[in-house]
């Protein structure tokens, strides 16, 4: 009986230990036998972007496949820094290049992106539009879900190739009309000057154009302009003007009767139309001190050093709670999230907005600049900056 007992406590460890065993997740045991290497392109290769080719092919990477020692699914991903970055792993901002299930032969892969793909890591990484600059890449590879972190963590790193490459203000990938008038000069711009005016831009690049443009004058008057001089001007065909529609030749200065302040501008350029409104820029919701009784107004960022130059900027203490962005006191006209549903806004990032959208959400309570974007009609964004 005794012997009996004893059996069945062992039998009864042994099914325990397999049963643990089971609930197990045994990854694969690895090393990295063989490092990930870049053939493609060569080093000191320069690149030229630019807004008007932002489709075309640019930056063909070819790398070769990293052997872990088993086969596994792998991830690779571009990585890129400026050139005077010493801390590779903590500057680096990536392009995912795509999972391979890797054999133990090796491989040579191959993807490339756009102009545009590769402007904005470059912009990411610190470039600057328009300015030359020196960067560095490199090709990284883990195992697809490695759930390993630390140093235990499998990480292939290519080795790193220098390049330089001018990247472009994004802003130019979209058709522009220029806003000159007597406003400029007291708007951060210059007086009836197309080379320094505001813009509307076109987000679908066919001709119709919108923005909101800030006159800080009393009596504003102004035309549009398709470029940088006075070539092909338009104004209004009357004075007093029609507000509705527009000429080139003998085109009247447009006088907006709404005295000094934010006006929100549509213009058809092909058809010769315009429209223009007063807005009062503010936020409301129960996340503002004024919930949703009344709209907090922005301010409009004059200083040509802060890097929220030209856009709608307060500090407020928030509740975490709905907010959204209010144009028109009688609430005709506002501006939310892009899917039109509530939404949980992501501190510190340019969270995408549109005219009628969704309540959105501050994540959590505390002091926050509110920074406003309306200078590009085909980027309009709200971020939250803690203070």
């Amino acid at each position: 009986m005794k012997k009996i007992i004893i059996s069945l406590i062992l039998l009864t460890g042994t099914l325990a230990s397999l049963v643990s065993c089971s609930d197990e997740t045994l990854d694969p045991v690895g090393s990295v036998v063989k490092n990930t290497a870049v053939s493609s392109p060569a080093t000191g290769t320069d690149y030229i972007l630019e807004a008007k080719t932002a489709s075309n092919d640019v930056f063909t990477v070819k790398w070769s496949s990293v052997d872990f020692g088993y086969v596994a699914a792998v991830t690779y991903q571009l990585q890129i820094v400026k050139s005077t970055s010493t801390n590779f792993d903590a500057d680096a901002k990536t392009f995912d290049l795509g999972s391979f299930n890797e054999g133990l032969e090796e491989t040579i892969h191959q993807e490339t992106l756009t102009q545009r793909e590769l402007n904005s890591v470059l912009l990411s990484a610190g470039g600057s539009p328009s300015e030359k600059g020196s960067y560095k890449f490199r090709v990284v590879a883990s195992p697809s879900g490695q759930e390993v972190k630390g140093t235990n963590k499998l990480v292939s790193k290519s080795g790193e190739v220098p390049f330089t490459a001018t990247p472009y203000d994004t802003f130019d990938e979209f058709d522009k009309l220029y806003v000159p008038g007597n406003f400029g000069g007291s708007s951060t711009y210059a007086d009836w000057n197309p080379a320094n005016a505001p813009k509307i831009y076109s987000p679908s690049n066919d001709g119709k154009y919108e923005g909101f443009v800030w006159m800080n004058v009393t009596s504003p008057a102004f035309k549009f302009t398709d470029d940088q001089t006075w070539t092909n001007d338009k104004g209004d065909i009357s004075d007093p003007n029609t507000f509705t529609t527009l000429v080139h030749t003998n085109g009247k200065d447009i006088k907006p009767t709404n005295g000094a302040g934010t006006y929100f501008i549509t213009v058809d350029w092909l058809k010769n139309t315009y429209s223009i409104a007063p807005r009062h820029v503010g936020v409301i919701g129960a996340a503002t001190p004024s919930g949703w009784d009344a709209a907090t107004y922005l301010n409009y960022e004059t200083n040509v050093a802060s890097p929220y130059f030209r856009m709608y900027t307060i500090n407020l203490a928030l509740k975490a709670d709905a907010i959204l962005v209010r144009l028109a006191d009688d609430w005709s006209v506002k501006m939310g999230s892009v899917s039109g549903s509530k939404e949980t806004l992501v501190a510190t990032s340019a969270n995408k907005i549109k005219f009628n959208g969704g309540d959105m959400v501050v994540p959590a309570a505390g002091n926050y600049k509110i920074v406003l974007d309306l200078r590009n009609a085909a980027n309009y964004n709200l971020r939250l900056i803690p203070n």
